[in-house]
Order: C-alpha cells, then sequence, then structure tokens
C-alpha cells in the first residue's frame, strides 16, 4: 500500500541520511517517477524532504526532524530490538529486518538491553519449507505434505496453516486438519515436500492464541516419568539436557533425579545410552529393558568379527 511505502521511505532517510532517487527505487522495487511522486505527497504533508541535485544528489531529511509520538522509551526499544534480531535469526524472513529499520529510526531508540538473541539454528534444517508455510499462513492457503509421526507412519496430509510456533525444543505448524476436521500440531522436521495447494480455507480460523488454548493437554504427546541415579560427573549433563531434577543426594555425590520425557520420541533414550554407566534408570522397569536392549544390539552390531 502507498501509505506504508511513504512511511518506510520516511524511515528509510531518517536512518541512512541522503539517498538517491534510483536506491529508493531499487529498495522498494517501484520506478524512479514512483518515487518522486512520493516525495511530493510527504511534502504536501508536512515532512520536510529536501531534494539536492548533481552526481551526490538525493533526498534526506531535515536534520532537526524527528518523528513524535511514541509512547515506549530507550529501554524498551533496546528491548525490541534484541527480540526482533533473535526473531530474524530464527526465521530469516527479510520484512523483520524492515521492522527492525523503522523501530531503529524512533527517537531514543538505542540497541542497548546488552541482550543477543542468536536462534539461527532453529532454521538450519527448515529454510525452505518454513518460506513456504510462512507464504500460506499470509495468503490463506492450503498446504500439502508428506509427514511421519512418532511411530514411524508415513501419511500424505493437506492442512489449513494457522500459524508456525517453536516449543518443546522444535518449531511446529498449528494448522486444521481437513481429515480429522480438528486442529493438529505437525512437527517440521517430520514433514517433507511442502508446498501450497492454492486453495482457500474451509472456515474462518481462530487466532492462534485460542486454538492452542484448546489444545493444551491434547497435543497426543504422551508423557513418561523416570527415576534416575546419577553419578556426579553425569549430574550436570542430566541436568541440561535431560532436564532432570534433583530430588535425593546420596553420599559420595551420586543424586536421584526425575526425568520428564514424551515417551515415544528417540532423544532422550539416545542420551541415557550416552551417558553409559555414568547414569542408572531405576524406573520404570520397561525403560530399563529398553535400554538394555538397545545396548545388546549395539554390541551385537560392533562385536563382529
Amino acid at each position: 500500500m502507498k501509505i506504508d511505502r511513504l512511511y518506510a521511505i520516511t524511515v528509510c532517510l531518517l536512518n541512512h541520511g541522503r539517498t538517491s532517487a534510483p536506491e529508493l527505487a531499487k529498495r522498494f522495487e517501484v520506478s524512479v517517477r514512483t518515487i518522486q511522486r512520493d516525495v511530493d505527497a510527504l511534502c504536501r504533508a508536512g515532512i520536510p524532504v529536501a531534494a539536492y541535485p548533481g552526481a551526490g544528489g538525493g533526498y534526506a531529511l531535515s536534520e532537526d526532524w524527528r518523528m513524535d509520538g511514541q509512547l515506549a522509551g530507550g529501554e524498551d526499544y533496546g528491548r525490541i530490538l534484541a527480540a526482533l534480531k533473535g526473531l530474524a535469526s530464527a526465521t530469516g524472513d527479510p520484512r523483520v529486518a524492515d521492522t527492525m529499520e523503522k523501530v531503529a529510526a524512533l527517537p531514543g531508540a538505542v540497541d542497548d538491553s546488552g541482550i543477543l538473541l542468536d536462534f539461527s539454528v532453529l532454521r538450519e534444517r527448515h529454510g525452505e519449507a518454513f518460506s513456504t508455510l510462512q507464504s500460506a499462513i499470509r495468503q490463506e492457503r492450503a498446504v500439502r505434505f508428506d509427514y511421519t509421526n512418532a511411530n514411524q507412519e508415513r501419511r500424505a496430509h493437506i492442512v489449513e496453516p494457522v500459524a508456525l510456533l517453536y516449543r518443546w525444543y522444535a518449531w511446529y505448524l498449528l494448522a486444521y486438519s481437513r481429515r480429522r476436521e480438528d486442529y493438529r500440531m505437525y512437527k517440521l522436521v517430520r514433514m517433507e515436500n511442502v508446498e501450497q495447494t492454492g486453495e482457500p480455507p474451509t472456515r474462518r480460523h481462530a487466532p492462534a492464541e485460542e486454538i492452542l488454548r484448546g489444545l493444551d493437554g491434547q497435543d497426543g504427546r504422551t508423557y513418561l516419568e523416570i527415576q534416575v541415579r546419577c553419578t556426579p560427573g553425569a549430574r550436570a549433563r542430566a541436568q541440561e539436557y535431560l532436564r532432570g531434577e534433583v530430588e535425593e543426594e546420596y553420599a559420595g555425590g551420586d543424586v536421584r533425579m526425575r526425568l520428564r520425557v514424551v515417551e515415544n520420541e528417540q532423544l532422550w533414550l539416545g542420551m541415557l545410552l550416552s551417558l553409559g554407566g555414568e547414569v542408572e534408570v531405576l524406573s520404570p522397569d520397561r525403560v530399563r529393558r529398553r535400554l538394555l536392549e538397545a545396548a545388546r544390539e549395539i554390541v551385537l552390531r560392533y562385536d563382529q568379527p
């Protein structure tokens, strides 16, 4: 929309100073003539944009002109900018950079929060699928993909995406399943061949926050509590990677911990195996048997002549 471009041009000039018409045209993907008309509109609105002729010329705002009316203070802007940088690193969305430009242009907006949120690891495996899903959400279009669930069952799905969310240490898609006629969450790492169908939604969807409240406790995840005994050397790793909670300390430094894991996930099992004899599962018995069977399979695999 033109009003959005006018605001963005103002912000760009505030942040970067004198800028040529061709540079502005390239940035906003319009013609030089359109930029000239936009600048005329800004001047008529009372925003002091000056034109400078010549090779080093361009457009610039009056040096003493500032945007007024903001409600946030310097510390607020610092936190906002830190959060936006984290969002940009997590999604790679260039529109987030445009938002940072707008915030940074406001008086008193200094990124001095002392916090740096680098979530770039969150998009290492989902780049193309993430972009496709973002586009489908914005355009309100259904998507098709192949999905392998935690029980290793593979099935094709057509859903109406509502939002992307990061929780439980992974990216998920919140969407309306046409087959189930209900809302479901799909783990991005298990999605393949993601594509838009071009089909509009079959219904109007409530805001994502409202849908999620209705799904609380109904995410299909079966949780399991495990009691383990850890040596001092494994304590920190069990707390860091398994989120273990110490319930009892023994003489000599060993501790008893409680772990709460998703039963049909594999990461926690692999972590317990990697800790070897430094951790002993006390209960439940089925987890002890599962670990023993996995250890035997590993020994058989490597104890080959």
